[in-house]
């Protein structure tokens, strides 16, 4: 019988107990934000430049020693014209090609908004106006400010 009362009085002791804990509020503050346009006055692409190197065929055609003369000449001529391109004795060799790109990886932007000029680094090209996002927060006095 002493279990029976002594239960729902120590579950009123922590209802009580927590009353302060969950009548506590947590303030959330809303950030002063806002947007608008800039005027953009430059963009300076950023380029990446990349070096590709791959192996390529180079091949020469073998020079003859009996092509000196005229006669000889013609002779070979006609031989090369009836011989199909596959069987020309070639002289082959395998030759490392480097090419260079450059492609755009970001843009450098200046821009102007009311009358404070600004530059950042942007992924794309944002046209004549870039949208820009304007916060407000106080400085509280005593605290660090960067």
């Amino acid at each position: 019988m002493r279990l029976r009362l002594l239960l729902p009085l120590l579950l009123i002791c922590q209802v009580l107990a927590a009353g302060p804990v969950a009548a506590q509020h947590t303030v959330i503050q809303q950030e002063n934000v806002r947007y608008d346009y800039a005027q953009v006055l430059r963009v300076t692409p950023v380029y990446q430049t990349l070096t590709a190197s791959r192996t390529e065929q180079r091949c020469e055609p073998v020079a003859d020693a009996k092509k000196d003369s005229r006669i000889s000449r013609a002779v070979v001529a006609i031989k090369d014209a009836l011989r199909r391109e596959d069987d020309k004795a070639t002289n082959c060799k395998s030759v490392s090609v480097e090419r260079e790109f450059r492609r755009p990886i970001a843009y450098d932007v200046d821009y102007v908004y009311k009358g404070a000029k600004f530059r950042s680094r942007l992924p794309e090209d944002p046209g004549n106006r870039l949208r820009i996002r304007i916060a407000i927060t106080p400085a509280v006095p005593g605290a660090a400010t960067p």
